[in-house]
């Protein structure tokens, strides 16, 4: 495939309006302005970002400007995409805290210096600078009927569940981006479809130009559950070359095609080879292997990615603890289980973390974990379901 076909198909779901037009842009040797939104409402960049990273990374081989958006005001509103609840409001200290080390996190993927570097904005730039009569006019370009159709908000209203006026408000917000920053395409995740169709909407009626819009597609088990949301799978691209090896380990076997698709250069060719492999019933756990191999490479570099496959073989293998286990401070030794899990980004909600702790997949220097409450001890190894593990610094 060329760069170009890469670009409009690899880990690609939709692109709006086609992938015809874009296509054709594209042939014109026009040199277009693309970005992706970040919102900081964790302190860690996880591998669903990877897709996306990627595909900027992408865009920017080929010569286009790309912005990376940290989205510093929108983090405090809250995204209510796949929300069954109101989100709580983010503080500016908590948000700007998340983001600090977001670029040199992007920055495994993406080039912020040399040959056509890639550029970081904030939208708390332009956002923050709108008055009430701004905030009025943007909302006069569309109407009660376009942005209560959304799903999740129908959901809502069937379900007699609260929808907040800034949720409601979020994807105008979100979609005012495109305008401030005047973008030829937006990139991300195929959730965030109804909040970039805002932006190109917004692009029709404000500025009377067309914005593309390139959805990427998710890793998701065969629940459509999203990989990193669930404990034991969740891999932050900082995390340790071993961890990032085992996280993946513990995927569904489902995700393991898509996974090499979205996630790394491996050639289609052998991919189809691994999936006809599949197919035929052999030992899923060899491409499992590749598929983390080539992840921990990209993320830091291939003697990295050897030593972390070799250290999973002998943990895994032997029942051994890991020789490098990633630390995490705190500043506190007691601790609600749930909100040390979901606080830590150990558990992707408090639900999902009651839920490890009812299985038994808690485990304390050892012993499995049972209680709502406990007192951590410095030095103390936690174990997250069955190949992650983490070590207590407190402070």
């Amino acid at each position: 495939m060329s760069q170009t076909d890469t670009l409009l198909a690899r880990g690609v779901d939709k692109i709006y309006p086609s992938k015809e037009e874009l296509e054709r842009l594209l042939n014109t040797s026009k040199k277009l302005r693309v970005y992706q939104g970040f919102d900081p409402t964790s302190p860690q960049l996880h591998i669903g970002h990877l897709i996306g990273l990627r595909k900027l990374r992408q865009w920017q081989d080929l010569g286009h400007e790309v912005i990376f958006l940290i989205g510093d005001f929108t983090g405090r509103i809250g995204d209510p995409t796949g929300k069954e609840e109101t989100r709580q409001l983010l503080s500016k200290e908590r948000v700007d805290e998340n983001a600090k080390a977001y670029k040199k996190q992007a920055g495994k993927v993406l080039r912020f210096n040399g040959n056509n570097p890639v550029k970081i904005k904030f939208n708390s730039q332009w956002l923050e600078k709108m008055s009430v009569q701004d905030v009025f006019d943007l909302a006069a370009q569309v109407t009660y009927q376009q942005i209560i159709e959304r799903d999740l908000y129908q959901r809502r209203i069937q379900q007699n569940k609260d929808l907040s006026i800034n949720e409601v408000m979020y994807p105008l917000m979100q979609g005012y981006d495109s305008v401030a920053m005047d973008v030829d395409v937006e990139v991300g995740g195929k959730d965030q479809l109804f909040n970039m169709m805002m932006g190109r909407h917004l692009m029709h009626k404000i500025k009377h130009k067309n914005k593309f819009v390139m959805t990427t597609q998710l890793l998701t088990d065969s629940a459509g559950n999203k990989i990193g949301k669930t404990a034991g799978n969740a891999v932050a691209l900082t995390d340790s070359p071993s961890t990032i090896f085992g996280a993946i380990m513990s995927f569904p076997d489902e995700t393991i095609i898509k996974g090499f698709e979205c996630l790394t250069d491996v050639e289609e060719n052998e991919i189809k080879i691994f999936k006809e492999a599949i197919s035929d019933g052999k030992n899923p756990l060899s491409f499992k292997k590749r598929l983390a191999f080539e992840v921990v490479k990209q993320l830091n570099n291939e003697q990295s990615a050897q030593n972390a496959q070799r250290e999973f073989e002998r943990v895994f293998s032997k029942k051994e603890k890991p020789q490098e286990i990633n630390s995490i401070s705190i500043s506190k030794p007691n601790w609600k289980i749930t909100d040390f899990l979901t606080e830590n980004d150990l558990a992707g909600s408090k639900s999902e973390a009651k839920r490890l702790i009812e299985q038994g997949a808690i485990e304390i220097d050892g012993q499995t974990y049972l209680n709502q409450t406990i007192e951590f001890k410095n030095g103390q190894i936690v174990k997250i379901g069955k190949k992650r593990f983490v070590k207590i610094n407190l402070n």
